[in-house]
């Protein structure tokens, strides 16, 4: 009666076989299915290794965890088997015992990967996953304590006597452990779904883009409200109460939060009617660049100079939006220059079109083409106009080129870029000498000096 204040069940089996036959019989078995687990883990993982190679950045983040699961998740299946096989021909207490750690520690990996799949989506650690592991690890450390040492029905017991008040509720220590164990559990197997329900949907190549994105964060959303509601039912909470805090939130939102609601009600909308597509260039607000992402509240763009802007999606709704991909990914350029008037106007024009010739991405259909603009003050002035394929990529390193090439065809065939001339009258007697002009001479004086020295 006494003994098992003394000692666990499991501890006292191992101090009773301790220097039997019966512990070298364990030990080899144990060894034996610990190297059979081992060499089966090894083969497992190499063959999801080679599978897991084209996965993405989330799910080989997680997969790590996984891996490292094989072994200790294998050893205890093993030992489990063995342990209820030879349960009835001799005792199998250090069996027992190794089956407590080998089950807590694959516990820890399995969880491990979950919560990285949750909280790793992109592959990098989150603040979160740091905190979801230790959590993780300190638990079930401490409850393979417990069971090695017997106590965990004293413990569970003790949690049920603890009792106070939250609210109108009445709860004890173990309710509430309990209850936060299970909205922990559905919160992440909810997350878990929503991120692998988001990863085959966005793999899906028979689906538009922005459709993708619709049904990912909407199934999303049913899954935490679906997780939140039978998470808050197996606590014991009334969810009827939720009609209030509904309610409450309607006139919050009605007041201080109509502007967030308007652009997450804007997003959808965006994504539904497919105004707007990732990869599609716009201009709207005198911002021009490609949508790289289209989140419920805001969309973000990149501008030709590489800078992201977030954009709140009420503006993409109200404002004017120009879209330069809707039809078309190529885009217009001009190239101005100017001529001597005493240069080959018929050579200059066809010079033009030659510039743009073998410069990366200057569309041949439609052709470029060169226009006699106009006369100018100094000179004639030429416009070349050509086509840019994937104009959002940016332009000016296209625009560049072939300005270079104008400048060294221009200069090979001897076409002269006129300089502004000015010509410059000078009323009145301009002085006989400059020592006149120095001693006087009033306004003659002082412009026959500006043009000695302009000479």
């Amino acid at each position: 009666m006494t003994q098992n204040h003394i000692l666990s069940h499991m501890l006292e089996g191992i101090v009773r076989d301790y220097g039997q036959p019966v512990m070298i019989w364990q030990g080899g078995t144990l060894l034996g299915t610990l190297l059979v687990a081992w060499l089966l883990a090894r083969l497992l993982r190499r063959k999801l290794e080679r599978r897991g190679r084209e996965r993405r950045g989330g799910q080989r983040f997680g997969a790590e965890s996984l891996h490292k699961a094989l072994f200790p998740l294998l050893g205890a299946v093993f030992v489990w088997l063995e342990q209820t096989i030879l349960d009835d021909y001799m005792s199998t207490s250090l069996l027992e015992l190794a089956f407590v750690p080998l089950f807590g520690i694959a516990l820890i990996y399995s969880l491990f990967f979950v919560a990285r799949r949750v909280f790793g989506s992109d592959g990098q650690a989150h603040t979160w996953l740091f905190l979801a592991e230790k959590i993780v690890t300190v638990l079930v450390w401490t409850g393979m304590g417990l069971t090695v040492l017997g106590i965990q029905d004293q413990v569970l017991r003790w949690m049920g006597t603890v009792h106070f008040r939250i609210a109108n509720a009445h709860m004890t220590l173990l309710s509430l452990s309990t209850g936060l164990l299970w909205v922990c559990a559905t919160m992440i197997v909810a997350l878990w779904l929503g991120s692998a329900f988001e990863d085959r949907v966005m793999r899906a190549t028979s689906i538009d883009a922005n459709l993708k994105a619709v049904l990912a964060r909407v199934g999303r959303a049913l899954l935490v409200l679906a997780a939140v509601l039978i998470s808050l039912s197996l606590v014991g909470i009334d969810i009827t109460v939720l009609g209030v805090f509904g309610g409450a939130l309607g006139v919050g939102l009605g007041f201080g939060l109509q502007k967030i609601a308007s652009n997450y009600v804007s997003g959808f909308i965006i994504l539904i009617d497919r105004s707007l597509r990732i990869g599609d260039t716009i201009n709207v607000a005198g911002l021009q660049g490609m949508v790289t992402q289209i989140s419920t509240r805001y969309t973000t763009v990149r501008g030709l100079d590489g800078i992201e802007t977030l954009i709140p999606n009420e503006k993409l709704i109200t404002d004017v939006v120009q879209n330069h991909s809707s039809y078309l990914t190529r885009g217009y350029a001009k190239a101005a220059v100017q001529i001597a008037y005493t240069s080959d106007l018929e050579r200059a024009l066809a010079l033009l079109p030659q510039a743009a010739q073998g410069v990366p991405r200057v569309l041949e259909d439609p052709a470029p083409t060169p226009y006699f603009v106009s006369f100018g003050a100094d000179g004639i002035n030429l416009e070349l106009g050509y086509w840019i394929e994937e104009a959002a990529k940016g332009t000016s390193a296209v625009r560049s080129a072939v300005n270079l090439n104008l400048w060294r065809l221009f200069k090979e065939h001897g076409i002269a870029i006129p300089y502004p001339t000015r010509d410059v009258r000078i009323v009145g007697q301009l002085p006989t000498s400059l020592a006149d002009a120095e001693n006087g001479g009033g306004a003659g004086a002082r412009l026959a000096r500006d043009a000695s020295d302009a000479a």
